[in-house]
């Protein structure tokens, strides 16, 4: 008794691609991130800006980077001068960053001339 399959079952199809779409939705995630890992606080209003701004990052062990590159110790000053005086500077800082560090690194940028000094934050 042959019985002639008329009809294809797509239910293995529909799991494979549900397993693909997770597969890249969580590699896209991970990808999206920044290559700094940095636990930024939280705000309730938060700023957003249209240019492309210079992004000072600092670290929870207190490592500075400068759009994505290490800065040496004291060496915030040297890096800082090749942009221009006009332009915005977004500092990144990780929660548990002392104030104290978070401040001094602040008062250099502005020291440097450069007016338009923000805090990027995480919105609630």
């Amino acid at each position: 008794m042959e019985r002639e399959v008329n009809q294809i079952n797509v239910i293995p199809l529909v799991d494979v691609m549900l397993v693909l779409l997770v597969i890249v939705l969580t590699t896209a995630t991970f990808i999206s991130t920044g290559q700094i890992p940095v636990n930024l606080a939280k705000a309730k209003e938060a700023g957003d800006h249209k240019d492309v701004p210079v992004v000072v990052t600092l670290t929870a062990n207190g490592d500075l980077f400068l759009n994505d590159r290490p800065v040496p110790p004291d060496g915030l000053k040297t890096v800082m001068l090749a942009h221009p005086r006009e332009s915005l500077v977004v500092v990144r800082a990780d929660k548990v960053t002392l104030l104290e560090r978070f401040v001094s690194v602040v008062d250099e940028i502005r020291g440097l001339g450069f007016q338009s000094v923000s805090l990027e934050v995480v919105r609630l």
